[in-house]
This record gives C-alpha cells, sequence and structure tokens, in this order.
C-alpha cells in the first residue's frame, strides 16, 4: 500500500512533535544518574565527620566510629613500600569477593571485601579521584533505607563505566562483619585495617583529610572485574 502524500507529511509532523516534546521533557525532568551510596549523588563526596550521630543499616541502628580530626594519624606501614617500584594498581575481584594490590610485581595486600549486594559493583576501568578520610552515606527506600555517618577511609573513584558523581568509591565498613560476601549499595567495603592500609598506600599520596589528585599526582588504578556470587 502507497501512502498518500498528505498522510506522509501528517506522520512526520506527528514524529517531529514526538522529538521535539521528548527534547523539552529531557530539559525540563533531567534523568538522575544511579547513585552507589548517596541520595544525592554529592553530598557523600565531601567530608564530613559526625561525631555524634547513630547510623542505620537493614533497619538497625549502629554506632559509627568517632574521628579526632585534632589527633594526626600515623600511617600504615605496608611491607616494603619505600623500596618497591613500579606502578601502584588495585584488583576487586568480585566472585571471589577480594582485593589484591600490587606495586609493580609485588603483592602489597590481599583482603576480604563486600561489593554490591542491592545494587551491583560495575566492572570497568578505573582511577581514584579522591580520597576522604570520612563522609556520610545516605541511600535505598523503606527496609533499604541505610544512614551511615563517618564512613572511613573512603576512595572515590571513576571511569567509563562509573562516572565521578555515581558514587562509587572503596571505603571502611563498619556496620558489618560479612566480607567475603555481597553486602553493599554498589560500592567496596573493606574492613577498616584493610581500608585504612589502602588508604594510606593508594595515590595521591595524602594530604590532609581530603586528598584530590592533580596534574602531579594522579590517582591509583582500580581494575574491578569478575561477578558477584
Amino acid at each position: 500500500m502507497t501512502l498518500k502524500p498528505a498522510k506522509l507529511h501528517l506522520i512526520s509532523f506527528v514524529f517531529i512533535i514526538a522529538l521535539v516534546a521528548g527534547f523539552a521533557y529531557n530539559i525540563l525532568f533531567p534523568k538522575q544518574p544511579f547513585c552507589a551510596n548517596s541520595i544525592s549523588c554529592t553530598e557523600s563526596t565531601k567530608l564530613k565527620v559526625e561525631n555524634n550521630e547513630i547510623g542505620i543499616f537493614n533497619g538497625q541502628k549502629v554506632v559509627p566510629p568517632k574521628i579526632d580530626l585534632t589527633q594526626k594519624e600515623e600511617p600504615s606501614k605496608v611491607l616494603g613500600d619505600k623500596t618497591l617500584q613500579g606502578e601502584k594498581h588495585i584488583y576487586v575481584d568480585l566472585t571471589h569477593q577480594t582485593l589484591t594490590a600490587y606495586q609493580g610485581d609485588t603483592l602489597v595486600l590481599k583482603a576480604p571485601i563486600s561489593s554490591g549486594k542491592w545494587a551491583p559493583t560495575p566492572p570497568g576501568e578505573y582511577t581514584i579521584w579522591v580520597k576522604l578520610r570520612a563522609t556520610r552515606m545516605t541511600g535505598g527506600q523503606g527496609a533499604d533505607f541505610y544512614d551511615l555517618p563517618n564512613v572511613p577511609y573512603t576512595m572515590f573513584f571513576s571511569g567509563p563505566n562509573a562516572s565521578a558523581g555515581a558514587g562509587f568509591s572503596l571505603h571502611g565498613a563498619y556496620w558489618h562483619n560479612n566480607f567475603g560476601h555481597s553486602m553493599s549499595h554498589g560500592c567496596v567495603n573493606m574492613r577498616e585495617v584493610d581500608a585504612k592500609v589502602i588508604y594510606d598506600w593508594a595515590d595521591p599520596p595524602t594530604t590532609g583529610y581530603t586528598t584530590n589528585v592533580d596534574s602531579t599526582h594522579p590517582g591509583t588504578k582500580i581494575t574491578i572485574y569478575g561477578k558477584a556470587p
């Protein structure tokens, strides 16, 4: 069947109107990016220390660690760190729920982690772009709601599969002790002691309670691979 010119013009007109309407809708109501750990996608990417707050996770109250910003912390010692040569690289194995850190060909740390359970941790190649001594992470809804002050040793990373605004990070977790199993909302949870070691070791070198990358101090690369069980 051959469409008459009038019908073709009508179809073209309707198609153009639909395109314009869709474009206008996206401008007026832009799609919000997925947030790995924050309702706002921005609140957790800033230093935040709250020592008198109580956290919530899985419907239970949890007590966050107190952080004294007036006391200088001693950096963790990674065996042979000062004598090792080569690029630093972190690998996160989602299948086996482990993190390994290498400098050159030398393994400096292997530790259990907890990746995304309620939302997946995306495989891919990433780079640390900021390190925070502590921040607040809030997200989920209903029974899945969580609100966690003083999340320690947070290292936000970004790459082709997750922008900086998505809020993915490596960080310490005080609200559970189930490492080796998926427990997070997308981030990579670590035991606090392991998170501190990686935080002190990873680039950029820590210069304060907030450490950003710059042209002379790029962040350590992170490779995430496998599939969470």
